[in-house]
């Protein structure tokens, strides 16, 4: 039994210690093109659903009217496509550098089966450790809702809107 405790006091302490000598030795992947830490996507994206589940609205504020889906591909043209592509179009170069890399809202899932409060969610408040920025204070809460309804529906526009972004 005394083998046992003193075996878990030194794993107390040696796992801390060459954590901390591991990062401070600089082992640790910090750029871009780095290999992800174990359990890191999934520590994180854990993270962030259970966030975003607590946080964000359950109703939207705004109707996925053809005004509003046009509004939101106006601001999604102006703040959001040279990370997340255009429709048709290829990655954007910036997007290629990034780590994570964006989702291109076009070219494959994008955010069409997330709950619009959840696209909310995050374009208000951005995403930790990636390049998905706060766009709280830059946009107003109703340009906000109009770019997650625009995205929400992405898959399926109107004719007016997808003839607008080509």
């Amino acid at each position: 039994m005394t083998r046992f405790i003193l075996a878990f006091i030194i794993g107390l302490v040696v796992l801390p210690f060459g954590t901390l000598l591991y990062l401070c030795l600089g082992y640790a992947p910090v750029a871009t093109k780095g290999a992800p830490l174990p359990f890191e996507k999934r520590i994180t994206a854990l993270a962030l659903d259970a966030r975003v589940s607590r946080e964000a609205p359950k109703q939207p504020a705004v109707p996925p009217t053809e005004e509003n889906l046009m509004a939101g591909a106006r601001v999604y043209r102006t703040h959001c496509d040279i990370c997340h592509g255009e429709i048709g179009g290829s990655k954007p170069v910036i997007a290629q550098g990034e780590y994570p890399p964006p989702p291109q809202m076009f070219n494959g899932k994008g955010v069409t089966n997330d709950p619009v409060g959840a696209t909310y969610w995050k374009v208000a408040n951005g995403i930790r450790l990636t390049g998905m920025r706060a766009f709280t204070g830059t946009l107003s809460d109703m340009q906000i809702w109009q770019v997650s309804q625009f995205l929400s529906n992405g898959d399926r526009p109107p004719p007016t809107v997808r003839q607008f972004l080509q």
